[in-house]
């Protein structure tokens, strides 16, 4: 049988047909998609933005949250203040109910909020310790919560200059929450194959992606197994944000570096947008490399289109529509993908 020519062959992002979507927003990190063409960002603030069909938004939140956007950026400790200090909304996915869960990044909690704003934490601790640098949050068609935490080290910056591997991946089932695998370098975001046979798992500071197997075989709940790298070690930048397209393309932000790029089926890295600045962006990779990052570099490397580049997302009507979320950026932009995105559960 002839194989299926891959939709991402000789594609890349025309920069002259990006649009974008939002304004005013503070750190989009993370952005939901639903079919009647609503957005969901992520707010600096302590909740979501809600950017309506006909462009019209509104932060949804139980407290609007100042510090995000008053923290001084001139310093070191400005940029600690305002990355890693107060409310960080990072993940989001939507409870079956339609609720929003919240990973959130700043205050080590992982919340449910309604779309009206009221919130609550479902978790802050785990095995009775606290849960650490809670970052992305999925559901799956089983109803199950899948949680990473990046590092229980504290600010998160220290972890990512210096690798640490203590990230892990929990679940959260009938059961409560449990940890299903650890030992990751900073897990970030994390997604399921079209068959949920496979979880695909962003180690930030590998720089790479790995994979591990659903066992769904045992009486106490499902378990991970069998990791395994997926793509090359080194990605030339740290991932961040990950989704898979119908076909079966991972398409993967590098967050500082500003690159968008996709892995296949088969693991091969195709380059789809790169919105670096070469120079910082080099630089930032040789001290990466080398373990010795500091705040100062990781403030000089970022893109224009969507600094800090976080997140990718698919949605419109046909699911072609490919939305970036980012750290620095104060709106969406947006570009027509040559391939639909792969529905998520809540689609």
């Amino acid at each position: 049988m002839t194989p299926r020519p891959n939709p991402l062959d000789g594609f890349t992002v025309d920069r002259a047909a990006i649009r974008y979507v939002g304004e005013g927003l503070q750190r989009p990190e993370c952005i939901l998609a639903e079919r009647d063409g609503s957005l969901w960002a992520a707010d600096a603030r302590g909740g979501v933005t809600h950017i309506a069909p006909d462009g019209a938004q509104r932060f949804i939140g139980q407290r609007a949250d100042e510090r995000f956007a008053t923290a001084a950026e001139g310093s070191a400790d400005g940029f600690e203040a305002k990355y890693t200090q107060g409310t960080l909304p990072n993940g989001l996915a939507f409870a079956a109910n339609g609720d929003i869960l919240i990973s959130n990044f700043g205050t080590d909690l992982l919340e449910v909020m309604t779309r009206e704003g009221q919130t609550r934490t479902l978790f802050d601790r785990i095995d009775g310790q606290p849960i650490g640098k809670v970052n992305f949050v999925l559901r799956d068609s089983k109803q199950r919560i899948w949680l990473t935490v990046s590092t229980r080290v504290n600010p998160w910056t220290t972890a990512a200059a210096s690798r640490v591997r203590d990230g892990y991946i929990a679940v959260v089932d009938e059961r409560g929450i449990r940890v299903v695998a650890d030992d990751f370098h900073f897990t970030n975001e994390i997604r399921l194959d079209a068959k949920e046979e496979w979880l695909y798992i962003v180690e930030t500071t590998g720089p790479h992606i790995s994979r591990m197997r659903l066992d769904e075989s045992h009486a106490d709940g499902v378990r991970l197994t069998d990791r395994e790298l997926f793509g090359p070690e080194h990605l030339g930048g740290y991932p961040d944000g990950i989704a898979f397209d119908s076909f079966g393309n991972l398409w993967c932000t590098l967050i500082m570096v500003d690159q968008l790029i996709a892995l296949t089926p088969e693991g091969d890295k195709r380059l789809l947008l790169d919105d670096g600045n070469p120079e910082a962006s080099r630089h930032l990779l040789a001290k990466m490399d080398a373990g010795t990052v500091t705040a100062e570099d990781m403030q000089r490397t970022h893109g224009s289109l969507a600094p800090w580049m976080a997140s990718i997302t698919f949605g419109g009507p046909d699911l072609r529509t490919a939305y970036l979320g980012s750290l620095l950026g104060t709106r969406i932009p947006y570009f027509r993908s040559p391939v639909p995105g792969l529905p998520m559960a809540h689609w």
